[in-house]
């Protein structure tokens, strides 16, 4: 039964969702780059997205484990394998996925220095630290873990779906420094939070029973959005959830700042901040919590029927003790703010394009190499990761990047990206972890992301 409980809880902290682009960040002058850093520069003179297909991102992590891990088909016990997982865990692992959607995207050149770029897309956000000690405690039971606090403060789990309607311009100050802004509005459609949580549970021996349980110091809290109706039945409609990402009743403003400064003729330095927002949740809550210390030495049965009601004294008991309630209060949950910051250094003229007079900076140039450093806050704290990259320009219709990322799942993730002009249209892809893709299942990471617009030089 222990076991059953441990896979359970894994597989829903499994369901449950980083949001670094590195591959595009800064590169080949996509429009997406926008959405990274408000402050990027442009080379045309308006852009337009193909509506649902101009971005399209999804990115999967978790830390500790792989799929492959618990589902390999290697002849091994499934309760072996589940024992190893749990003990190459620590505390600080977790699991996190994002995807975004793009709906709208477009872009205009407004003058010589201001480009205005706006849009519209879906996303969802979700983050879970593995509550690695409980997991533990479900598999095991009591015995093997006397006198061991289990902290209730590693429940920590965030998930959003939700909106976001957005105006951006980019402004060339000189011929230097570019620096840009990006305004947001947030609708939230589904939201689950549970963080800050406090207390523990501890077992030991026991004076009047073989085992005492201790409850102490529990301040647990969780909110809701989205998931229950006016009766607090779960309810839950596609056409509902779609609808509310577009100004729906719960709703947030946030802010995205980037710069880009040309240090030398083949050197340039670009940094940005993104989502530093929030989202007002007030729509269909439910909210929930949990507070008092509780001692508990065992139930003294009675087997001569003079007490048949001992469940539900003990109900009583634990509710008089640790008291639970509920509201319907509104809340605000700040978006996870994430950090880009990338140096890129350019060389290898390129002799056929010397003649020409109408041309980028560093169109001159037919490679780069640079690193890029990315930070995300979550619920435990500021997460990183370090890429480098090598760009290549083979025409000015084809342009590749290949990366190497380090980051808390990974430290041989590879990643490839390429951008096509055919036209006036741009495709571009991105793919990470490509020595895994033949088994994405025992990769900690995966990340793709493509998209068609439109340009118009």
């Amino acid at each position: 039964m222990n076991r059953i409980f441990s896979i359970l809880l894994m597989l829903f902290t499994v369901v449950v969702t980083s949001q670094n682009k590195q591959i595009l960040y800064g590169f080949d002058n996509i429009p997406q780059t926008l959405l990274l850093n408000p402050g990027a520069k442009t080379n045309y003179k308006y852009h337009v997205g193909v509506p649902l297909l101009s971005g399209i991102s999804v990115q999967a992590n978790m830390s500790g484990f792989t799929i492959a891990d618990l589902f390999r088909n290697d002849n091994v016990d499934f309760n072996t394998k589940l024992d190893n997982v749990l003990n190459q865990l620590d505390n600080n692992d977790y699991i996190a996925l994002n995807t975004q959607v793009e709906i709208i995207n477009a872009g205009y050149q407004m003058n010589d220095k201001d480009y205005l770029s706006v849009g519209f897309y879906t996303e969802v956000d979700v983050f879970s630290i593995i509550p690695r000690d409980f997991l533990e405690l479900l598999r095991d039971g009591n015995a093997p873990n006397l006198n061991r606090s289990f902290l209730f403060s590693r429940f920590s789990t965030k998930a959003d779906v939700l909106g976001v309607l957005h105006a951006g311009i980019s402004r060339k100050i000189n011929e230097r420094f570019t620096a840009g802004v990006r305004l947001k509005i947030y609708s939230g459609s589904l939201n689950v939070l549970t963080n800050d949580n406090q207390g523990s549970f501890t077992t030991r021996l026991g004076t009047n029973g073989i085992y005492e349980h201790t409850l102490s110091g529990l301040d647990l809290a969780g909110y809701s959005s989205g998931f229950y109706g006016s009766d607090n039945e779960f309810d839950i409609e596609v056409s509902d959830v779609l609808s509310k990402t577009f100004l729906g009743p719960n709703l947030g403003l946030g802010i995205d700042i980037g710069f880009t400064y040309q240090m030398d003729e083949q050197t340039e330095f670009s940094a940005s901040l993104l989502d530093i927002g929030f989202i007002n949740y007030s729509d269909l809550l439910r909210n929930g919590t949990v507070t008092g210390d509780y001692v508990f030495s065992g139930i003294e049965f009675q087997y001569d029927g003079s007490n048949p009601n001992y469940w539900q004294d003990l109900n009583d008991d634990i509710s008089a003790s640790v008291p639970r309630s509920e509201n319907k209060e509104s809340y605000s949950v700040m978006r996870p703010m994430k950090f880009n910051a990338a140096l890129h250094h350019y060389f290898g003229k390129s002799r056929r394009e010397e003649s020409c007079s109408d041309i980028s900076y560093h169109s001159y140039y037919d490679n780069a190499v640079g690193a890029q450093l990315y930070s995300v806050i979550r619920p435990i704290g500021p997460q990183f990761a370090f890429t480098g990259f090598y760009q290549r320009k083979f025409s000015e219709k084809l342009s590749s990047r290949v990366t190497y990322t380090v980051d808390d799942f990974s430290y041989t993730n590879f990643g490839i990206g390429i951008s096509a002009h055919i036209w006036k249209v741009n495709l571009y892809g991105a793919v990470d972890n490509i020595f895994n893709l033949s088994d994405i299942a025992d990769a900690n990471s995966a990340s793709v992301q493509f998209g068609i617009n439109i340009l118009f030089k």
